[in-house]
């Protein structure tokens, strides 16, 4: 029998970057420099949706989570932020944690398909996360 492992989502792993590693998540940047944007994807084989975890999973989740979007607003304040669990075109499990500004592309609306992804630059890509490891060092 083939050991199961943990494996990244392909569409996510293409559309993201490393930026931590926490007890139960992988923490990925969102490359979309119209929005700070994290990802958190819990570790857990076969996980599509919430239920899939334990309780002991969903409580480090929701800590994780919690630990994600201060990191967001102490960085960047914030108007909003936004929190979902979709997975609709990409079934692994994931957190959307997402700083909103009033003055940003797609607000008030929700980010998705509103405007074209617009990937970090190079240098911005290593000032952002820099700037957010950086905070979570504390």
């Amino acid at each position: 029998m083939k050991a199961m492992h943990f494996e990244l989502d392909a569409r996510l792993a293409a559309d993201t970057h490393p930026l931590a590693r926490f007890a139960l998540c992988e923490l990925r940047l969102m490359d979309d420099a119209n929005y700070p944007w994290l990802i958190l994807v819990p570790r857990v084989v076969g996980a599509r949706d919430l239920i899939d975890l334990d309780p002991q999973q969903r409580h480090q989740l929701s800590d994780e989570t919690d630990r994600s979007a201060r990191l967001l607003r102490d960085a960047f304040r914030p108007h909003k932020l936004n929190v979902a669990a979709l997975g609709n075109v990409v079934p692994q499990l994931h957190v959307h944690v997402i700083a909103r500004f009033e003055e940003d592309p797609a607000w008030p609306a929700p980010v998705w398909g509103r405007v074209e992804a617009d990937p970090y630059a190079p240098e911005a890509l290593i000032e952002r996360i820099a700037l957010l490891q950086g905070l979570l060092r504390g």
